[in-house]
């Protein structure tokens, strides 16, 4: 059975970074690709009645560690400067802006259907409203970098913001001056110790000789992403800033504190530190995707009972971010489209406790939400074709 289990996963995989390769040309995310691997390989189990373990519990553990790698991934892949102020700033505002109408909206409507507390319908319509990181980014890795860019900072961004507003509507029974107060420190003293980790592991990335020491320093920081979760605090906030920092190092070079990094040698480690999370991303994004297709139900993906849901839910999506694009001057194509929903709803949702999730949010409901903003997705980068002449603010980020 080892034998059989290696050449598996070794066919999975090989055969996902062909599809890597292949989306280039052909448009159609990588994760379209895994999804259906997985649900083939679930049909073809069912079929030969080979017993599988059960997943359920593998899957959150692959998907938080992918989320990690994700938002690390694309924050070093991003470069500061005030040119890109601008971007930044409208990315910052469709994170906002459309979580806060989608969460409410979408709120209001359980409040109306199922006569639940507004603290119960936020709860549970928080995970529609997060943009998964996970998809958009590597969908879009093709892209000039001033797409890249926006679909980065726009949906770490709105990770970030849907992890701290879950958890805080999940710890808080009442919304009271206390409850803030506890809020914005949790954020405050995630800053302070970001700042304070992004030295050290700057300085353990410029100093360490041992052969050994990428491996480490991305178990310290899921270590401290681990840590961070126990005590309900804003992890993946220090995770965007350790990946900015460690790839604008250059902005501080004239800080005295510079000096310990090794500024002549730190470029070079950043470069291999970048590759080896670029490697790693790329297996457990793959098994990820593949082990939730796997679990995927036919009869979720053709719930007529939930599709009225599920598809007002999508009409409400384009409707906001044709709205909020056009109120902050960007142009909608492609980014109207690139808005999935995928790892981060299905983390949220796995963590809504039994006794507080709302009968109409649902596997079937989750899985055709999923489906659908990804194949909406799809198709919007399938007819989008890049101008040729980039804009030159854009092109600096």
């Amino acid at each position: 059975m080892t034998a059989e289990l290696i050449i598996l996963l070794s066919g999975i995989l090989l055969t996902a970074y062909l599809l890597d390769l292949s989306a280039k040309f052909t448009r159609i995310p990588t994760v379209i690709w895994l999804l259906a691997i997985g649900w083939g390989l679930q049909q073809f189990t069912n079929y030969a009645h080979i017993h599988v373990p059960d997943l359920s519990e593998v899957l959150p553990v692959f998907g938080t560690i992918g989320l990690i790698l994700i938002v690390l991934e694309g924050a070093l892949d991003l470069k500061l400067s005030t040119r890109a102020i601008p971007l930044i700033s409208r990315a910052l505002i469709m994170s906002v802006l459309p979580f806060i109408a989608f969460s409410g909206l979408f709120a209001w409507a359980l409040v109306q259907y199922e006569h639940c507390s507004w603290r119960l319908a936020i709860l549970n319509a928080v995970p529609f409203a997060i943009i998964s990181s996970a998809i958009a980014i590597p969908s879009v890795k093709n892209f000039s970098s001033s797409v890249r860019a926006f679909i980065t900072y726009e949906s770490s961004i709105s990770d970030i913001i849907g992890v701290l507003v879950f958890n805080f509507i999940l710890v808080n029974k009442f919304v009271n001056a206390t409850a803030l107060f506890g809020f914005f420190g949790q954020i405050i003293i995630v800053l302070i110790f970001s700042i304070i980790l992004t030295i050290l592991l700057s300085f353990m990335l410029s100093r360490l000789s041992h052969h050994v020491k990428f491996g480490p320093i991305l178990l310290l920081i899921l270590l401290l992403f681990g840590l961070s979760k126990l005590w309900h605090l804003p992890g993946l906030l220090f995770i965007l800033i350790f990946g900015l920092a460690l790839s604008n190092l250059h902005l501080f070079r004239e800080w005295k504190i510079a000096s310990i990094f090794q500024p002549e040698k730190i470029p070079h480690e950043i470069k291999q530190f970048s590759d080896i999370v670029a490697e790693a991303t790329f297996l457990i994004r793959s098994l990820f995707f593949v082990v939730f297709g796997f679990m995927i139900q036919t009869k979720d993906i053709l719930d007529i009972q939930v599709l009225p849901w599920s598809l007002g839910l999508m009409g409400l999506l384009i409707i906001l971010r044709f709205i909020f694009l056009l109120l902050i001057g960007q142009k909608n194509r492609p980014y109207l489209f690139v808005a999935p929903r995928g790892l981060i709803t299905i983390l949220l949702f796995l963590s809504i406790p039994m006794n507080m999730r709302i009968p109409i949010v649902n596997n079937a409901l989750i899985i055709q939400v999923i489906l659908m903003s990804i194949a909406l997705m799809m198709l919007g980068l399938l007819f989008y074709s890049e101008p040729k002449k980039r804009n030159t603010e854009d092109e600096q980020v």
